[in-house]
């Protein structure tokens, strides 16, 4: 006990120490960022605030102006400009510069921009939440969880974590470099690109730059055309971060345009991270082919949620509820292919129709809704022909949501949350990414049954399962392949900062968040050097000096064993025959000298 009792004392007054040290609150400064273009009263909204009519049947690509509106009520918002390669170029130009400068900047310094940042977050909380609804047609609570919760959680973890994951990390040196050090070096690589969509448009800036922006890289990041507005506005939030702390102008630039401005920034950046579809996925790597630079594709999925036979269905139905709605068309590619066990299948989709009844759609600013409006034009006929192609197959519906306060202008943006069954994997509504509230819902009889239709699919982004025996859900979920699996809870990894998200399949390759997003954004290199520098150094033995000796394979071979064979005693012989032939050279070589 004596011997116990001061290391208890210590550990004791260190733990009180460290507690106390939690509450010296930490100075950080307060920003003004210019928000009179995102506010209601705003003189833009005065002046442009009517129905916008986008054009139908042909793509904007020709139009030197990217136009914004609300999804939800159609209402202008403004335009911003389709930059030309050549406006590309010169802001990658300017952005090298910066980073030059700021890849030499403290830890320190980069934790006081994330502290200043995730003040500013939390107290506008309402503001960037309202800005991101009106531009992508999401309700304010799915923004909170969306946007503001997990950009929150990335710059918590990055301010705990990050200077530990980029600070050089010490390997094992292996038995024939035992007088070496080995280690891991991180360095920044330059200048990021980041192509990013629509559905969570702070999060999706606020993602690849603040992973770019700690590892000492700049950014430029390209928003969707579908959320430029709020995309411009947050840049502002992050320039005045950057110019609170000191850092150079034009370490993060935010760029507007279309294909075009795109393809621009994959030929002049380092590395390039790309959120969308896979179409536009393959284009991206084909480009980036031609300099041979790195690139992270997250290109959506097809989840699947799996339900076994022992689980709470109330419970369970609510939450596959919400993983239906959250592929919306306003967030991120939820759960769309819903099995579940044939004992419990009845009482479970009669629990979901019950819910979904519940649903109610409609402008999220204008009232208490459930739903927002779909972003992308037209999208709502593809919906409705997934739907068709199911029913024709045999499919029946079972539930649908309702709408309400839905202008005449803005029908086509909205669509009804919908229960469908008898569904099977030759319609195209299993098999093509929906992106939208549809709920198909199968029964299986075995989990191995469960497996193979949850691996028949071209994606591999997440699966979900749920079973009241944890065991169970894990061993259906590593069967899965995908790259990110939640078990008896959906999307919870994302809120887990520390784990590295992104699939495989067509949901595309590489990962961000976690340690190794972070690490994506860096020059990996590995460094040697000698452990006792200058006592010893590195020297060719004598026998396999040029020129070789006529017994230098032979000591290699001896070496060899030396050090890797797995028997101890012929180890030991061959380490007998390595000194003799070194005795034998040595005493050769200063023969040979003394008859000199």
């Amino acid at each position: 006990m004596a011997f116990w009792w001061p290391l208890l004392v210590l550990a004791l007054a260190y733990a009180i120490c460290r507690f106390l040290f939690m509450l010296i609150p930490h100075n950080v400064p307060s920003i003004d960022v210019d928000v009179s273009d995102v506010l209601e009263d705003g003189s833009q909204m005065q002046e442009e605030s009517f129905i916008y009519i986008p054009p139908r049947g042909r793509t904007q690509q020709a139009d030197p102006k990217v136009q914004c509106y609300e999804p939800a009520t159609m209402k202008y918002l403004g335009y911003f400009p389709a930059l030309t390669s050549a406006e590309v170029e010169e802001r990658v130009a300017h952005a090298r510069k910066a980073q030059k400068i700021w890849a030499k900047s403290s830890f320190k310094q980069r934790r006081q921009f994330l502290r200043i940042l995730l003040n500013y977050i939390i107290k506008h909380q309402q503001l960037i939440c309202k800005v991101s609804s009106r531009d992508t047609g999401k309700t304010m609570v799915d923004a909170s969880l969306g946007e503001i919760m997990t950009t929150c959680e990335k710059i918590t973890w990055l301010l705990s974590e990050g200077e530990r994951w980029l600070k050089p990390e010490y390997r094992s040196s292996g038995r024939s470099m035992l007088h070496k050090k080995s280690k891991v070096e991180f360095h920044p690589l330059g200048v990021i690109g980041a192509i990013v969509s629509w559905n969570y448009p702070f999060h999706n800036i606020f993602n690849p730059m603040l992973a770019a922006v700690f590892s000492g890289n700049s950014i430029v990041i390209k928003v969707s055309e579908h959320a430029s507005w709020s995309g411009c506005f947050y840049f502002q939030i992050i320039q005045s971060a950057l110019a609170a702390v000191g850092a150079p102008e034009n370490l993060v630039e935010v760029i507007t345009g279309f294909a075009e401005t795109g393809e621009a920034l994959v030929s002049s950046v380092d590395k390039v991270i790309f959120v969308g579809s896979p179409g536009v996925g393959k284009m991206i790597m084909r480009n980036a082919a031609e300099t041979l630079i790195p690139v992270t594709l997250e290109l959506g999925g097809k989840d699947a949620f799996i339900v076994c036979e022992d689980v709470d269905v109330n419970h369970v139905a609510h939450i596959a509820v919400r993983a239906a709605l959250q592929s919306s068309g306003q967030n991120c590619a939820g759960a769309e292919r819903f099995y579940v066990h044939r004992e419990i299948y009845s009482s479970f989709v009669s629990e979901v129709a019950k819910i979904v009844k519940s649903v109610s759609a409609g402008p999220p600013l204008a009232g208490k809704y459930d739903m927002g409006g779909i972003c992308l034009q037209e999208h709502s006929e593809k919906l409705e022909s997934l739907i068709n192609d199911a029913l024709e197959k045999g499919a029946e519906i079972v539930a649908r949501g309702s709408f309400g306060n839905i202008s005449e202008g803005a029908v086509d943006q909205f669509f009804p949350p919908t229960v469908i069954v008898k569904v099977n994997h030759s319609m195209k509504l299993m098999q093509e990414e929906a992106f939208g509230p549809i709920m198909p819902i199968m029964q299986f009889s075995t989990d191995d049954e469960a497996v193979k239709l949850a691996n028949d699919s071209k994606y591999g982004l997440g699966c979900a399962v749920f079973s009241g025996s944890q065991r169970r859900a894990r061993e259906i979920a590593s069967q899965i392949h995908c790259g990110v699996a939640a078990i008896n809870d959906f999307a919870s990894n994302y809120m887990c900062q520390s784990l590295p998200f992104g699939g495989v399949k067509h949901s595309g390759f590489g990962r961000f968040a976690g340690v190794e997003g972070l690490r994506a954004c860096c020059l990996v290199k590995s460094v040697v050097e000698d452990r006792w520098w200058p006592f010893i150094k590195t020297k060719i033995p004598k026998p396999i000096q040029y020129p070789i000796a006529e017994n230098g394979f032979e000591f290699q071979e001896s070496l060899v064993e030396a050090l890797y064979g797995l028997n101890i005693w012929e180890r030991l012989q061959a380490l007998v025959n390595v000194l003799k032939i070194l005795n034998e050279k040595n005493s050769r070589s200063n023969g040979t000298k003394k008859n000199d």
